[in-house]
């Protein structure tokens, strides 16, 4: 399937969604504190995107049961809310959420510090979050998409990190998961040209060990091999003829 390029309407629509998912997102890291289940933060994730005319397109996808991803400590993403799950003063909590308007998909992660946490796991949010930025410096019209996956890599891997390998950010548009999939790893290959009008969700994930994972058994749950802290920082993003743009920020 060929990578999908916007017409200028459709950018248009895809600025909406994201613009609405990063109200979305703003709202919810409000909300977390100690004390908190992860199925009250899907409730409230799920009023507020249905409030501002979105659709959450993570709720029943391939059968996931929410409309965010609430992914604790170790677990890296696809984390189930469930009312027995409280969160703790010194968690990481990531959420991962999207929504659907008019046709079109938005799809961002943040991983937040719940209260104080200690100097290190500060550090691999700080890395994880400043790895998307490098990434996307190379997210331009003319260069080669794996450029991305080879810049996250360069800044992530002096620090020792493991780059989840199992799991890789995608295209997106009238679909949640379009093509081209964009590994957070360094490749080989070029991987195809970059083009204005397409737009990718760029999301590093990183474990603080090593880079190996594991499924738990609901199926969707995915934990570090380690079980060393995880955190994950996504937005989608448009490739334009100049500067690419942010489009959840």
């Amino acid at each position: 399937m060929a990578i999908t390029i916007k017409s200028p309407r459709e950018i248009e629509l895809m600025r909406k969604s994201c613009r609405l998912l990063c109200e979305v997102h703003e709202e919810l890291a409000k909300i977390i504190r100690p004390g908190i289940s992860t199925k009250e933060i899907d409730r409230i994730c799920e009023e507020l995107i249905r409030s501002k005319g979105g659709i959450p397109n993570f709720l029943h996808y391939q059968g996931y049961p929410a409309s965010v991803c609430v992914s604790v400590n170790e677990e890296v993403v696809h984390g189930i809310p469930r009312e027995d799950h409280i969160i703790k003063e010194g968690d990481i909590v990531s959420l991962d959420t999207g929504l659907i308007y008019q046709g079109f998909h938005s799809d961002a992660a943040r991983t937040h510090a719940v209260g104080q946490i200690s100097a290190e796991t500060q550090k691999l949010l700080d890395v994880t979050k400043q790895s998307f930025f490098e990434g996307v410096k190379m997210a331009r019209a003319g260069n080669h998409l794996h450029d991305i996956s080879n810049a996250i890599d360069a800044y992530v891997t002096p620090f020792g990190y493991g780059i989840v390998r199992d799991l890789v950010g995608h295209g997106i548009g009238t679909q949640m998961h379009e093509q081209p999939q964009i590994p957070n790893f360094a490749q080989r290959r070029r991987g195809p040209k970059l083009r204005a009008g397409m737009t990718l969700a760029i999301e590093p994930m990183i474990n603080m060990g090593c880079a190996d994972v594991e499924w738990m058994d609901d199926g969707w749950t995915v934990v570090s091999a380690d079980h060393s802290p995880s955190a994950h920082y996504e937005n989608t993003v448009l490739i334009t003829d100049g500067e690419p743009e942010i489009l959840t920020l």
